[in-house]
This record gives C-alpha cells, structure tokens and sequence, in this order.
C-alpha cells in the first residue's frame, strides 16, 4: 500500500545539494554523472518535483561566489538540456505541470545563501533570468544581507540591503526561503514579508532545541503567510542521539509541525548530507565537517533520495490519512510552487 501511494503522488524534495556533486566533475561529464548517479536514485525514490540549491563552498568566498554560482546554475541548465527525455528545468507553475504531466522530474534552481550577490541587489533580476526562483539570503555565519542561525547571540535583522534583497526576490516571483536564517531575522522576515514563504530544510525546535530548527511562533507565522514548512532529514536535527535516529524520529518532527502548522503547511526538505560529502571528499580525507554535525549520522536506508518511500510508509504506520500524506510528501510544495513561482508581485 505503502509503495503504491508513494507512487501515485507527486513527490517533492525542496533541498538535495547534489549540484555540488556533479560541478565536481569535467563540465563535460555534467550531464552524464546526472544521469549515471542522480538520475537513478531519484527515479527509485520517486520524486517527482526537485529543488536545487547553489550552494558555495568557504574555499570561493567571497572573490569566486560569483563566479562558482554562475558555473552552478550553467551547471543544472546543462544537466536539464543533456537530459530532457528525464527531466525539465522549470520556472514556473504551468512548467512544474507540463513536466509532471509528461513523466519527468521538475527541476527547480535554488540559492542558498546567496554570496555571489552580497550587496550587489541589482544582481537578483539577473539571476531570475537565469532560472533561480527560491532564494535564502544566509547560511551558519554572517553575510552583507543577514546573519545566519549560528549568529542568534547578535540580536540582528536583516541589513538595509537585506530588506532590499526580501523586497526585490518578492516583487520578481521568487519564493524567499527562511532555512538558515537567524532568529532575529526570520522575525524581521515576518514583519516585512508580502508573500507566502518557506522554509526549505528547518525541523522542529519544540522536539530538539538546535538553532536550525523553528520553534513554534515561526511554523505559525509560516503557515499566517500561506507558505510551507520542509521538514530536514539530517539525524542530528531530529534527535540528541543522532546515532540512534530512525523514521519514527523524522515522523515526529512532520507530526509536530503539521499540528502546529497546518497540514496544509508541511514538506519535506531531507538535505542528504551524506550522499553529497561522500562525493566531495577524497579517499584519503576526513569528512567534511559542518558546524560540528555528525554528517556521517543518518536515518538507516536514508542516506539518499532512494529511501524516499520510507517517510510515505512511516506516514502511514503513524496513522495519518492518505489525502494528508499526499500533501506532506509533495501537493502542498507543488500547490505553492503553482501559486507563487515566477509570478511577479
């Protein structure tokens, strides 16, 4: 039952860095390792609608963030047209549907963070052009537009240029995403915000007390503003004992947030850390480490876009409605992204 459902309805995954993985490559092998490594996994487990964020290794900030944002989304452009019998970059609503509508997985370019446009504002529209229709505007630490989760201690909002980044991404169509951003500023989002938001990979705080995850006062304003919360699959999100976590761990945190959301607020953003590092590091390197996460921890059979069908099953073991996991595991990222992506203000 579990498998057949997953099956019938579209599943969207809001935060996957496999980018990073495939412009690790010749330019010339993009489309190819796509479609040898990525292509695979995504079909098994089943997603249908795939955001990619351009995110920017510390090693190119901040001279080459440009430079290496522009090689990532040449990047997804190169690994759409290499691979359009598969999969389509969309920009738009009626794109996501026409994609959908002909078998093929929706793409859809993320920023996360955004280095490569720091103050430079004039450089959004730039970048729409270019096919970027979600955006973040930090990461962990601080950049020229806000300060990251990591930085909760200083107190601070948005910087004027941030405010001016909320109001251009808002005007244009794209969908402004509040993962990673700190507290303050996710209040000042709030505050100023005209459109509906998400929240591409940020879990529950109520259920494990990290600076990624929302308290509830934020999954509310969230679902106030029509937007979406994507629960984060990473283990040391969901639990004290990220050695331990297991789906039931997961299902908690999508539980939690869908009682204090909405049902209609709730996604899922699994941000596979593992697949994507194991990529990137060497043989004869250490792991990558991120803000001092157990990267190497995760939910068993997880660890990639293949063990998608096991939210759906743990859904259903939980006793959630089917019309219900429907909208977790993707109707209500689609109908957000239907209503609100490439539409100007």
């Amino acid at each position: 039952m579990s498998t057949d459902l997953h099956r019938r309805a579209v599943v969207a995954d809001t935060h996957n860095d496999l980018l990073m993985a495939v412009t690790a490559r010749p330019p010339k092998r993009w489309a190819s390792f796509f479609r040898e490594r990525w292509l695979p996994q995504l079909r098994d487990g089943g997603v249908d609608l795939q955001v990619l964020p351009v995110f920017i290794d510390d090693v190119y900030r901040p001279d080459g963030a440009l430079r290496e944002t522009l090689r990532m989304i040449e990047c997804a452009h190169v690994l759409a047209e290499g691979n359009a019998d598969e999969v389509r970059l969309c920009v738009d609503g009626a794109e996501i549907d026409e994609a959908l509508s002909a078998g093929k997985i929706a793409l859809v370019l993320a920023l996360e963070s955004a280095p490569g446009i720091d103050a430079n504002i004039e450089l959004i529209p730039t970048l729409f052009r270019l096919g970027v229709r979600v955006a973040s505007i930090a990461h962990f630490g601080r950049t020229p537009l806000a300060d990251g989760s990591c930085e909760d201690a200083t107190g601070s909002r948005l910087t004027t240029h941030g405010v001016e980044a909320l109001r251009e991404m808002q005007r244009l169509g794209m969908i402004f995403d509040i993962s990673h951003l700190g507290a303050s500023g996710v209040e000042h989002v709030f505050e100023l915000s005209t459109r509906p938001l998400i929240a591409t990979h940020s879990s529950a705080r109520a259920l494990l007390d990290h600076h990624r995850n929302l308290t509830d006062e934020q999954l509310r304003a969230v679902a106030a503003t029509g937007g979406v919360v994507c629960v984060n699959f990473v283990a040391a999100f969901l639990t004290e004992k990220p050695r331990e976590a297991t789906v039931d761990h997961l299902v908690d945190h999508i539980e939690h947030v869908a009682e204090v959301a909405g049902i209609d607020h709730v996604g899922l953003g699994p941000d596979f850390l593992r697949e994507v590092i194991d990529e990137l590091t060497p043989p004869c390197c250490e792991p990558i480490g991120l803000d001092g996460l157990d990267v190497e921890a995760c939910i068993p059979g997880l660890d990639g876009p293949r063990g998608m069908p096991l939210v759906t099953e743990g859904l259903i073991k939980r006793g959630f409605a089917e019309d219900d996991i429907v909208k977790i595991i993707g109707g209500n990222v689609r109908r957000l992204f239907r209503d609100e992506l490439g539409r100007p203000a």
